[in-house]
């Protein structure tokens, strides 16, 4: 996959404060990209810059292996957090107005917008005002604003904030499709669940510094702790050296394997004892814990 955006030790300081700290990493095109950090770490700092709105220090961002400037800017879209809709506006007159904003001939914006409202089922919204809106459906106005020009690098701040679960996953499902037509994007989030859903990459950064990044996949395995699940047709008679049990429930338990062990010998263990097997499997680490554990363990700045 080619690289549509590169990070080169970046950096953005605030008086004393360094609110991004040397950070480096590629975003290939297509993909999803998970940028994950508690409150505070930077994230949004490093998003305005990406998207122009802040100006960097120190380093360099390229996109298309360019020196970024107002040309890539346009081909960008950007849903911070903090929303901004201007409230006294009907929804399709709103709709209509950024999506012109973006370039759009008035002919273009009504054409996309109408498919995007048929998409996203806001079609009863389009004489509404902004200000009679949930916060749900003020995000999904929001989301169509971001994506009406159809941009290259798409990046999303906590996109579903305020969405019930039949929404987030109309949502969830759009994201999806675009990235594979080619969409490129950013999703910003504490929610870690929903990191490991959508993402194939991730980056974590905590007090402005990169401190973990690469493949989901990958990821958990390198924090993997020999942690298995076994459930049996009955609970076992008796149980093999290589494993200390940290959970059981009947017939289903969740062990270690003790160093030096292998999980071959367990699962003989078991088939020579005459249990039934009914699943196996490795317990691989949570992005959630894994957050938990590095961030806890990160010594203050």
């Amino acid at each position: 996959m080619t690289t549509l955006l590169s990070i080169r030790n970046l950096r953005k300081y605030y008086a004393a404060k360094k609110a991004v700290d040397d950070i480096s990493f590629d975003i290939s095109r297509g993909s999803i990209f998970g940028l994950l950090g508690p409150n505070g770490a930077g994230k949004s700092t490093l998003l305005r810059m990406i998207t122009g709105i802040f100006y960097p220090d120190d380093g360099r961002i390229l996109m298309n292996g360019e020196t970024l400037s107002r040309q890539h800017t346009d081909l960008m879209g950007y849903m911070p957090e903090e929303r901004g809709l201007y409230k006294k506006m009907k929804v399709g007159e709103q709709a209509l107005y950024l999506a012109q904003l973006k370039g759009l001939s008035q002919a273009e914006a009504k054409k996309r917008c109408h498919e995007w409202f048929e998409r996203l089922d806001m079609n009863d919204w389009w004489q509404k005002k902004v200000a009679d809106l949930s916060k749900g459906m003020s995000q999904k106005l929001q989301f169509v604003a971001t994506v009406i020009h159809q941009p290259d690098l798409l990046i999303l701040d906590e996109p579903f904030s305020g969405l019930d679960p039949v929404n987030t996953n109309i949502l969830k499902d759009e994201i999806f499709r675009l990235a594979q037509n080619g969409t490129t994007i950013i999703f910003s989030t504490h929610r870690m669940e929903q990191v490991e859903e959508i993402c194939n990459q991730i980056m974590l950064i905590n007090q402005g510094k990169k401190i973990l990044e690469g493949n989901i996949n990958e990821v958990r395995q390198q924090f993997k702790e020999n942690i298995f699940r076994i459930e049996l047709g009955e609970p076992p008679a008796g149980l093999p050296d290589a494993i200390s049990v940290l959970q059981q429930s009947g017939s289903q338990m969740t062990f270690h394997l003790n160093e030096g062990s292998d999980s071959n010998a367990v699962l003989e263990h078991f088939i020579r004892e005459r249990n039934q097997i009914r699943a196996f499997h490795e317990v691989l680490p949570t992005l959630n814990e894994i957050f938990i554990r590095l961030v806890k363990d990160a010594p203050e700045s």
